[in-house]
């Protein structure tokens, strides 16, 4: 095994796993740490976790399960896989983990690097960009459970994790592999834990993937994964992907992110299919209940376009939720979504499409899948993926992944 991916979410697992795919590893994906009988046999093994937004201690425990499961196999390179806008708190959780695992690893530096370009995710002068934008000033700030609120990944790593964080800037990465890892061991050197990679094109992961392809652990989004793929294969897509391809049959739409992107895929998608919006207090009060209703107002929709429900809502309507009922909400939501899910299954849906990584975590786990083939992309970063031991396909969707258009797009990749 070349790499092993440890990703704090499920919409993020899927992410890299595709792009693991485009670089020329074969890959499989699994939900959560696998039994310590599980066998996988594939260049890169990528575990999902929902360790996002859990209490650190617990995201702490969860990686370093998934660590000691990769390690077993021989696992050449440990990838900590987080979002390209680097979604977390002031404290954590990617500090915290980053921290855990090159203990265990015994290794004293590592590279931080979300950058995605083809998304619009740079890093410049060690700050995160999203589109022109800087991360401060994007729709991630106003998230509902990791708002971000500085763009400076130098500052987000020393206030969350332990040690030093120094920056490889883009005049470097464009000399080259070699002068890279010069500047990396300088900084070692120095004393330095953690190192920021500028990255701002394709051309830059490239080179980074070369010059960290030997380092016991890195950490960052898909891009830089991409990168590494591409300097430790033949640079050919080695794996068909027939055996991630969707399968026929009826579909759902379930959005429960609350980005700018998703509120435009959700204002296009609703013209267009039978929408219905989720009542928050409703989830609070029975999410088993409710969610069952829900499923069954999707199962009694007439054949067509996948009929959608929807708890995304603009930035004054969620401020407004979140005032009235707090975390609480957020919760309640994602409960009953795996309700729905469930029941859904049982009623023969068998694609679902999901917006949201709290929302793909929930749904996943609802519906008992261990693993994922990885099929064709919608998007850069969204392939289709099918359960390995049912009959279910999945597209999940990262909030701010994928074109106004993206939940037609998936169908249509599907027909």
């Amino acid at each position: 095994m070349k790499i092993g991916v440890i990703a704090d979410d499920f919409t993020g697992a899927t992410d890299i796993a595709g792009f693991l795919v485009a670089g020329g590893l074969t890959t499989t994906q699994m939900i959560g740490v696998p039994d310590a009988d599980a066998q996988v046999e594939a260049d890169a093994v990528v575990i999902s976790l929902k360790s996002r937004s859990n209490p650190a201690a617990q995201a702490v425990a969860d990686s370093l399960a998934a660590l000691e499961w990769l390690r077993a196999r021989g696992c050449a390179q440990i990838y900590q896989k987080y979002c390209s806008t680097f979604d977390s708190t002031p404290t954590g959780n990617i500090g915290p983990v980053a921290d855990a695992l090159m203990g265990a690893l015994g290794t004293d530096i590592t590279v931080i690097c979300p950058a995605l370009p083809v998304n619009g995710r740079s890093v410049y002068l060690g700050h995160l960009f999203v589109g022109q934008d800087l991360l401060q000033d994007s729709g991630m700030r106003d998230h509902p459970i990791t708002p971000m609120r500085d763009s400076s990944l130098i500052r987000l790593m020393e206030g969350q994790a332990q040690g030093r964080c120094g920056l490889v800037d883009a005049a470097t990465v464009d000399q080259g592999p070699q002068a890279l890892r010069d500047r990396i061991a300088a900084l070692r050197a120095d004393g330095v834990r953690y190192v920021v990679l500028d990255a701002i094109s394709d051309a830059h992961l490239a080179t980074l993937g070369q010059a960290v392809a030997d380092m016991a652990l890195v950490t960052g989004g898909s891009g830089l994964g991409y990168g590494i793929a591409r300097a430790v294969s033949d640079g050919a897509c080695a794996q068909a992907q027939d055996a991630g391809a969707p399968l026929a049959g009826p579909a759902v739409v379930i959005s429960g992110s609350c980005s700018v992107t998703t509120n435009r895929q959700v204002a296009a998608y609703r013209a267009l299919a039978p929408t219905l919006e989720v009542e928050v207090a409703r989830c609070l009060s029975d999410a088993d209940a409710y969610g069952a209703e829900l499923a069954e107002w999707v199962l009694a929709q007439p054949q067509g376009r996948a009929p959608m429900i929807t708890a995304t809502a603009d930035p004054a309507r969620l401020r407004a939720i979140q005032g009235e009922h707090g975390a609480a909400a957020s919760e309640a939501v994602e409960r009953t979504f795996a309700a729905a899910a469930g029941r859904l299954a049982e009623g023969g849906i068998t694609r679902f499409i999901v917006a949201g990584g709290e929302t793909s975590g929930s749904v996943t786990q609802a519906l008992k899948v261990t693993g994922f083939a990885i099929g064709p992309q919608i998007a850069p970063g969204v392939p289709w993926v099918r359960a390995l031991d049912k009959p279910l396909s999945l597209a999940l969707k990262s909030g701010n992944f994928g074109t106004e258009t993206f939940f037609t797009d998936a169908q249509e990749a599907a027909a």
